[in-house]
Parts: C-alpha cells; structure tokens; sequence
C-alpha cells in the first residue's frame, strides 16, 4: 500500500494553492470541477466541496490544486485541507472513477500557421478535416458544427473558417496570438485526435450537393449561370482558391453585372476583413480577370463574407 504525502506550493493566483503528492493520482489526464455535481466521478473532489471555501478542484498527475473563495485565507486552513488530504489518500479512497477510452484515437498532427491577416491564425491538419468550406460568423451559425461551437466558447473568438484539411481562427484584440495559440492548436488536435467529425454529416451531404463554386452556408444564389459567370467561377476554381486558400481564406463567385462588366465576390476566412485583400483584390485577382476575359470584365468588388 503507498504512503502518501503532501507538500504545500504557491502559485501565480494567490486563490490557488497546490498540494503536491509523492505518487502519480490520475493517468495521463487532468481533472477540473467546478462544483460538487461536475465531480460525480471524482469521490475526492466530492469530498473536498463539502468544505464551504473550495471554489474548483484540479486533479492532475502528482498534485490537487484547489482554488478558494474569498471568506477565508490560505494561510488559516492549508495545513488542515493538507492533513485532510493525507488521511484520504492513505485510506486507500478511490481519487477519479477514470473511464478507459473506448474509441480509438485517431493519429493527427495539427500545427498553426500565420496570415496575411494579423486578427486570423491557420491551424493545419495533417489530413482532410471538411469536403467542403464552412464559415461561421457567430456560435448560433455553428449548429452544425461541435469543433465549432467550442472554440466560440474561447472568448476572444471571433469567427471560424473550416476548408479542407484547417481551421482559420479570428479573434478579437482582447488577446495576443503568443498568448492563445497553443491552447487554440492542441483543443483542435484533441478534439479531431478522438475521431469526431469538424461539422455534421448533414451540413457535408448538404455540401457536396451544393453547385460548383458554392461555399456552404453561403449566401451565393443556386441556379444556372451564364457562359460568362461560369467562366469566371472556373477561374477562380483553377487560379485564385488555390492561392487564397494557403493564406487561410476562402473567395466566393457572388454574381456578374453584365452592364456595368462588374464582378462581384465574398471573402471568407482569413481573407475577411484582412488589411491586404484590397491590393490582392485589384492587383490580383481584377488583374488575372481583365487578362483572361479581355473587355467583359471591367472591375472586381467583394463584400467579406
């Protein structure tokens, strides 16, 4: 039987005390619970909510951390909660009712890259994630959407663009890139590492039944286009997705002004909003356009998606 011991650390967070032990408590994983129902499969972090000052367990590897409210000082009842402590794990109490896996991890890679865009990080799977792209703007958009829906629950997400084998991220200026990015990567890389899929199979069969050119959940019309609309979606096909589509963005054939020769297109991903998609929007892909159609086209404007 293992003889436990405790020793008392400091952290950053003055609310946050540390009891390290001698021996490993979980495998591999780490625990927090908020309350004393989150901790149905953990009998010590029940244990300890019945203490009225315990805000949050944390149980990971060789220590239990737990952060306080305000009605009392570390310094008043650490030695006590250590001794506590003690004396469970000694008994031999059961720690984390631990769940083996029952689904086999998927092996994936996922490392970011950045944008042309500073508000926009790429995050690359070593392997298609979506047939398709997908743009959400908000957390309602994201119904279709798991990976989605939890990464809007970092609050300095902004929007989330999926294509192909990433995830481009848009965040508010609340948070730096250095600060947020290996949190960001590694939910991502857990979340495909357990096999589940980045939107649902219904948002796919509805994809890949959407006509070419056509990004889902987008505004673009159904329909057939004009000989000159056509050619102008198989040059952005061909010629400018591939291009956009490495810088974490995405371009959208919206629809063809045959008066005023006025193509116009939507901009998603990291694309949106960048600082410099109006000089590749002119100089780029305008450019390309007036040399491949001569006189049909005469300007190139894009709404962010």
């Amino acid at each position: 039987m293992k003889e436990y011991t405790i020793t008392v650390v400091k952290t950053n967070n003055p609310a946050i005390l540390k009891f390290e032990t001698n021996h490993f408590l979980t495998k591999n994983k780490n625990y927090e619970f908020k309350n004393i129902d989150e901790a149905k499969n953990s009998p010590l972090a029940q244990q300890l909510f019945y203490l009225p000052f315990i805000k949050t367990v944390y149980i990971s590897g060789n220590f239990i951390g737990l952060e306080r409210y305000d009605i009392v000082a570390w310094d008043d009842v650490k030695d006590e909660v250590a001794q506590q402590l003690v004396d469970y794990l000694n008994a031999d109490e059961p720690i984390v009712n631990e769940v083996e896996e029952t689904s086999k991890k998927v092996a994936i890679t996922v490392y970011a890259e950045v944008t042309p865009n500073p508000s926009v990080m790429k995050f690359v799977a070593n392997k298609p994630i979506v047939p398709a792209a997908f743009e959400f703007k908000n957390i309602d958009e994201a119904k279709n959407s798991e990976l989605a829906k939890q990464l809007f629950n970092f609050p300095f997400v902004k929007e989330v663009f999926f294509d192909m084998n990433y995830v481009s991220v848009s965040k508010y200026d609340v948070a730096e890139w250095e600060d947020v990015t290996m949190q960001l990567r590694e939910h991502i890389r857990e979340y495909l590492a357990d096999g589940n899929e980045a939107v649902s199979e219904s948002a796919i069969a509805k994809a890949k039944e959407a006509p070419q050119g056509e990004s889902a959940g987008s505004n673009q019309p159904v329909g057939d286009l004009d000989d000159t609309s056509q050619q102008i979606v198989d040059i952005l096909e061909e010629y400018v997705k591939p291009a956009v589509a490495s810088d974490g963005g995405n371009i959208l054939f919206q629809s063809y002004e045959e008066n005023s020769k006025t193509v116009n297109v939507i901009l998603q991903g990291a694309c949106s909003g960048c600082p410099s998609s109006t000089f590749t929007l002119k100089n780029g892909i305008e450019t390309m356009l007036k040399n491949m159609m001569g006189d049909k086209v005469n300007e190139v404007v894009a709404a962010n998606g």
